[in-house]
């Protein structure tokens, strides 16, 4: 999937990873970037088409679907992290909320974006999602969990959608230097320097890509013996 001349919707990017996304699309020769947020007022970047759209809503996303018949690259980046493990009272409550936007909300958007990308011979979705999808911690666990059942929607996507030649790639990061993160003192990568490698990847046909070396040793670690999913990351 090449960004030149492709008609993008990114949702979530009024800010962070989103808005880093819209930014990189522009610059490879992207001929639209639909910036979809939740208060579309609060796009600011120049050369995007804000839309509204929350993510948790059904009518939002078929809305955007019926609206944005052009779009050749999906781009699920909207996603939600709050603290708390499977043990804390809240914890229903937390993933239910967790997996409206982390899970079902994608979900929803491949539905609905399926056949516009199908009428466009196939174009791709790019999801975002975690080292976590992989290896859990406390602080952090009903967030992994939706992010392991994101990878798992993502995987079985991609099969489905392998007839009509949709290319579904998987974004899988550690900690990145956004909103999100703000209370994790740990390192951090750059928002621009995930998106130049995710799209790297898209570019080059790729089905995931790990896009941080604390990523890519833990993809690593997934055979080893004791597995690394066996303990808690650091933190």
């Amino acid at each position: 999937m090449q960004l030149a001349n492709a008609t993008v919707l990114i949702t979530g990017a009024n800010r962070g990873l989103g808005l880093a996304f819209a930014r990189e699309a522009l610059a490879r020769g992207a001929r639209k970037v639909y910036a979809a947020a939740r208060d579309p007022s609060s796009v600011t970047l120049p050369g995007v088409v804000p839309i509204q759209l929350d993510v948790t809503k059904p009518e939002d996303i078929a809305a955007a679907a019926r609206n944005y018949p052009d779009v050749t690259l999906l781009i699920n980046n909207a996603g939600i992290a709050a603290t708390g493990g499977f043990l804390a009272e809240d914890s229903q409550a937390s993933a239910e909320r967790h997996f409206a936007t982390n899970v079902f909300g994608p979900m929803r958007l491949t539905q609905a974006f399926a056949p516009v990308l199908a009428a466009h011979g196939g174009g791709a979705i790019l999801n975002v999602l975690s080292i976590v999808s992989w290896i859990n911690m406390p602080v952090l666990g009903v967030y992994g969990m939706s992010k392991s059942a994101a990878w798992a929607m993502t995987n079985g996507t991609r099969i489905e959608l392998q007839a009509q030649n949709t290319q579904v790639l998987a974004l899988h990061v550690g900690y990145i230097d956004t909103d999100l993160t703000r209370g994790f003192d740990v390192p951090k990568s750059a928002p621009q320097e995930v998106v130049r490698t995710a799209l790297d990847a898209l570019e080059a046909g790729a089905s995931e890509v790990l896009a941080d070396e604390a990523t890519r040793q833990v993809h690593a670690g997934l055979s080893a013996q004791p597995a690394v999913y066996l303990q808690a990351i650091a933190q």
